[in-house]
């Protein structure tokens, strides 16, 4: 069995089609839509409106990954802050998540804002995350822009977590197993844990214990970032992100590749 995988957070571009765009009139307003060739869905939930025209709007998740390495030794090591997120947003919704050995990961599936959600933790350390979220992707038909998967980041201090979609792996081998066997088009929540200040101190940083106020600060990242997840699905990246990157601090403007 392979050792502790350490990393900090693209490698291939979304897997959908091309895009077909249609222009209608709706009691005299332009309403956009967009269909996306190839996929099982469209990327965006359809909400009604006056006249009984659809806007699409929010994001449809169906799968949400929590990263870290398994067993009771690294519990709680700044490296398993995505399995805290799992393991709040299961206690929040009354879930238990349950060993999966087909897709190597613990799942649980849950409601969020009246959408039917899986939640997954893989279980083969943080540098083989890719192939339990692949398994369940592909067994489940998820669309990669359908899925969200947080994890810790050095870039941030504690208590800040940010939202965005696409991107690169920025060092982070969770991610960076991830995005060949998925796509890089997937939502991230990147929780901040600090940086010790010398790259070479990166390995026994993440895989220690935050101080107690450290801790604290992550938890209350954590609850924030899982505050906004109904936004995200009913409202869109937009609006989750002003609204978590406007508690963090930060303008509220939306990252390249958000919607």
């Amino acid at each position: 069995m392979p050792g502790p995988a350490v990393g900090s957070a693209g490698v291939r571009g979304p897997s959908g089609g091309a895009a077909a765009i249609a222009v209608g009139r709706c009691r005299r307003r332009r309403v956009l839509l967009i269909a996306v060739h190839g996929c099982r869905r469209v990327a965006s939930f359809g909400r009604a409106v006056r006249g009984g025209c659809a806007v699409m709007s929010g994001v449809p998740l169906k799968l949400i990954v929590g990263l870290g390495n398994p067993g009771p030794e690294y519990a709680r090591t700044r490296h398993n802050a995505g399995f805290w997120l799992i393991d709040e947003l299961a206690r929040r919704l009354g879930a238990a998540l349950r060993s999966d050995s087909r897709h190597q990961g613990e799942l649980a599936k849950v409601r969020i804002a009246d959408t039917e959600v899986w939640l997954l933790k893989p279980m083969t350390f943080m540098n083989r995350s890719g192939g339990p979220v692949q398994s369940v992707a592909n067994f489940y038909k998820i669309p990669v822009d359908s899925i969200l998967v947080a994890y810790d980041d050095l870039d941030f201090p504690p208590g800040i977590i940010k939202l965005k979609q696409g991107g690169g792996a920025a060092g982070h081998n969770g991610i960076r197993d991830i995005a060949p066997q998925v796509g890089d088009s997937f939502w991230r929540l990147r929780i901040g844990i600090g940086h010790p200040g010398d790259r070479t101190a990166v390995l026994n940083y993440v895989l220690g214990r935050p101080s107690a106020d450290d801790a604290r600060l992550i938890d209350e990242a954590i609850a924030a970032g899982l505050d906004i997840v109904p936004l995200l699905i009913s409202d869109g990246g937009q609006k989750a992100t002003h609204k978590l990157h406007t508690r963090n601090g930060v303008a509220g403007k939306a990252e390249p590749g958000q919607g």
